[in-house]
């Protein structure tokens, strides 16, 4: 598969990267993806990211300045995607075990079906400098907010028994989070079989019937 039929397969996929205009730009992009989840941020460089995308070094300083600069889009959009999953379950009609089971369901199964993304979003923040980690930590705390926010409703509403609302959230985070570092397409789950088998265990977590 060449680098334009994966971004295209991606962006089908629920990927926002079709949001990343023009194509070279989103081509680059994808390819620092690859790279960055592959061998990591600083074991990758510029060259690297150009050659797997087909192009010159000369032609990723066009779209992007530095290095930093595309690890930084991926971990905006991926972080705000990730969001969005979460906001969508909490903002929904029913239960607090109906809303944290679709906001795990969800967010486990993006974290599986994007594996290689999410590797690069979750696990390198510390590569990004200071003058662009606090925006990716804001997302992330929205993010703990809004499993917070869901946990705490069953709390007071009886459904779930959790008396430590915020290490509860830590742990469901980093529980859902890690299927990104595991996670192959040749095992033997689908990503919607393993959102059903996190949203079944974080409900026995916080003590309320499985669904």
């Amino acid at each position: 598969m060449t680098h334009d039929e994966r971004a295209d397969t991606q962006a089908a996929d629920g990927m926002p990267w079709g949001e990343v205009t023009p194509d070279a730009a989103r081509r680059l992009l994808v390819a620092a993806v690859e790279a960055f989840a592959e061998r990591g941020y600083h074991a990758t460089t510029t060259r690297d990211i150009a050659s797997r995308a087909g192009m010159s070094p000369a032609a990723l300083y066009i779209h992007y300045k530095t290095k930093e600069e595309l690890l930084l889009r991926i971990s905006r959009i991926g972080h705000e995607k990730a969001l969005e999953v979460l906001r969508s379950a909490a903002d929904a009609d029913g239960t607090a075990a109906d809303r944290l089971a679709e906001a795990v369901r969800s967010f486990v199964r993006w974290h599986a079906a994007h594996h290689m993304t999410a590797r690069v979003v979750q696990y390198e923040l510390d590569s990004l400098g200071e003058e662009h980690r606090p925006e990716i930590v804001d997302l992330r705390r929205r993010s703990d907010a809004t499993v917070r926010e869901i946990i705490a409703d069953g709390v007071a509403s009886g459904e779930f028994d959790v008396p430590d609302v915020s290490g509860t959230t830590v742990a469901i985070l980093s529980l859902c989070i890690d299927v990104a570092r595991w996670f192959n397409e040749q095992g033997r789950r689908t990503p919607d079989e393993v959102g059903a088998l996190y949203a079944d265990l974080v409900l026995r977590m916080v003590g309320a019937a499985p669904r």
